[in-house]
């Protein structure tokens, strides 16, 4: 009874954090994840920047994923910006943060790539450029690897991330929600494949246009996918919502989305599915 006494003591002890070691422990050397809230040191993140207890994909540049998505690729479209349409403050000092932050011309790196030797257009939306949203540059970027991938007869693939709509340029950035959906009509009227990978976030026009408009539709691991915002639809509705309403494995349950595919897994899946959807006749 006295042992079982002293460890219950000791069980109930609050032990007080040393400020002091604390303060030596340099920044960033702990990751918490912020899906499922487990921190892990920052090595553990790996070359795919995975959690790895609950493989949620954390947000990477373009030019990061391609390091190890493909095996060789050639970037389209580097010499186009756009002309700020409607003079919005302070938007032109944005856009160049973003493109040094980025080195990319816009919210969307596009170019041909391979996979085991299959060629196809390749798109990969960077949430860090302005939060990966949908501008003229991005549209017109988009438009033009559909109709390149249409006149070569070349499947697309399409990682999409995306805060939504671009405030800055208004009607002008709506507007490509159709500008790009008519070009990958007119690619899927040729009889060509269509293969999208959704990853965290996609959200906005984004989510109501192309990037729901694939033959097959992929998602990263705990991906946030939707059109609104988890606070304007409570707004909206005037209820409470799902902590996990907009979560990849949620979408995916509903049907809105055919599979879950782990970074590790992505460019072997993405090599089989090219080779499974090969054009009819090719």
């Amino acid at each position: 009874m006295q042992l079982f006494d002293e460890l219950k003591n000791i069980g109930q002890k609050r032990i007080k954090a040393n400020k002091a070691a604390e303060k030596k422990v340099p920044e960033g050397m702990w990751i918490s994840c912020p899906k499922c809230h487990q921190s892990f040191y920052h090595k553990d993140l790996g070359t795919y920047k995975d959690c790895p207890t609950c493989g949620y994909g954390f947000r990477i540049g373009a030019y990061e994923r391609l390091e190890w998505l493909v095996d060789d690729y050639s970037e389209m479209d580097t010499n186009i910006s756009t002309v700020d349409p409607l003079n919005f403050p302070g938007y032109q000092e944005k856009l160049a943060q973003a493109k040094e932050k980025t080195k990319l011309n816009d919210s969307v790196w596009t170019g041909i790539a391979h996979i085991k030797k299959q060629k196809f257009a390749l798109g990969i939306m960077d949430s860090k450029f302005i939060m990966g949203s949908l501008g003229t540059i991005t549209g017109e970027k988009l438009t033009r690897l559909f109709e390149k991938a249409t006149k070569e007869e070349l499947p697309v693939v399409l990682f999409t991330a995306s805060g939504g709509a671009r405030m800055q340029e208004g009607i002008f950035s709506l507007m490509q929600m159709a500008k790009v959906s008519q070009a990958v009509k007119a690619h899927a009227n040729a009889g060509l494949f269509y293969l999208v990978v959704l990853t965290d976030p996609t959200t906005g026009g984004v989510t109501a246009s192309f990037a729901m408009q694939g033959d097959i539709i992929l998602s990263e691991p705990r991906a946030l996918v939707g059109f609104a915002g988890k606070r304007v639809i409570e707004q909206t509705i005037h209820q409470k919502v799902p902590e996990d309403l907009q979560d990849a494995e949620t979408v995916l349950k509903e049907g809105f989305i055919d599979a879950i595919v782990s970074r590790p897994k992505l460019k072997e899946t993405i090599a089989r599915l090219l080779e499974l959807n090969q054009k009819r006749g090719k």
